[in-house]
């Protein structure tokens, strides 16, 4: 386990109830607690769609019926080659594959394949049709992965609510380790805030897809958050890691000094960045 450098900062959800609703929403609004996350967003799209341009052999493939659930691969030279499946952030409500096309530099350059799954968005669907159909892709990449060139060990990784959605498929028999950045653990805060108005959570769904109440998978998972990042998440990342612990489940916590929501994914995109290290680790530990 990396040692974090920086102080952990309080947990706001400790006091919550005596929050109001504009303090509630600020525990887990990502954009406004990064003065230039919208330049960050802006950059990371244009350098997305350089990257799709010149990889336009596998993208938008259906993997189910809705509009949304198509997924974009990069396969590697080697067919056999690790499959990281990178699934993107948006609170649930945002965001698509497209746009965080940038970020399969770093694991190609590892030498890896890429797949990144779409999904549909509430509120035009629930969180559980939302995971369910990340289980579908999953069984999709299974079965044809291979013959689109991706045959090697699946990775699944996510950031944000893509973390959120990596932990909930752990589980999956294609799926051999984890890698979880910057996510959200514990659902049940999120419903009193202004993301619920798009996922109007169930008290069934808080309990059914909240990683910190479900039982501990035994596969590795990496955890990793910015240093810099909201303390809810830092707190959900620390607190998901010593429960993974506490029943001795392999992986490390992987504390990025100094990077905030946005700037965690450039460690992703860079070769040899800290994000492609951990990932490399687990697929080489299954081995050691």
């Amino acid at each position: 386990m990396r040692a974090d450098p920086s102080p952990l900062p309080p947990d706001p959800r400790r006091d919550w109830s005596r929050l109001d609703r504009a303090a509630r929403d600020a525990a887990y609004d990502n954009n406004a607690a990064v003065p230039d996350a919208a330049a960050q967003a802006a950059a990371r799209n244009a350098a997305s769609a350089i990257y799709r341009a010149a990889h336009p052999g596998a993208l938008d493939i259906p993997y189910a019926p809705e509009p949304r659930t198509a997924l974009d691969l990069y396969p590697a030279t080697n067919p056999a080659a690790p499959c990281l499946v990178f699934i993107h952030g948006g609170y649930w409500q945002r965001n698509s594959p497209d746009l965080f096309a940038c970020f399969a530099e770093g694991p190609a350059a590892a030498g890896w394949s890429v797949a990144m799954p779409g999904h549909t968005l509430a509120p035009e669907a629930s969180l559980t049709q939302i995971v369910e159909e990340i289980g579908l892709c999953l069984d999709w990449l299974a079965e044809h992965g291979p013959a689109h060139g991706v045959a090697g060990p699946l990775v699944i990784a996510g950031w944000s609510a893509g973390a959120h959605l990596a932990a909930m498929q752990l589980h999956h028999p294609a799926v051999v380790a984890g890698l979880a950045i910057s996510g959200v653990y514990e659902l049940g805060p999120i419903r009193d805030t202004g993301l619920n108005d798009a996922l109007s959570l169930t008290d069934a769904e808080v309990a059914a897809f909240s990683p910190l109440r479900l039982p501990v998978m035994g596969k590795p998972l990496a955890i990793a958050y910015g240093s810099a990042e909201r303390p809810a998440l830092v707190h959900d990342a620390r607190d998901f890691h010593a429960l993974r612990s506490a029943h001795h489940a392999p992986g490390p916590l992987v504390p990025v000094a100094g990077a905030e929501h946005f700037s965690i994914l450039n460690e992703l995109r860079r070769p040899g960045g800290v994000l492609v290290r951990a990932a490399i680790d687990l697929i080489e530990g299954r081995h050691a």
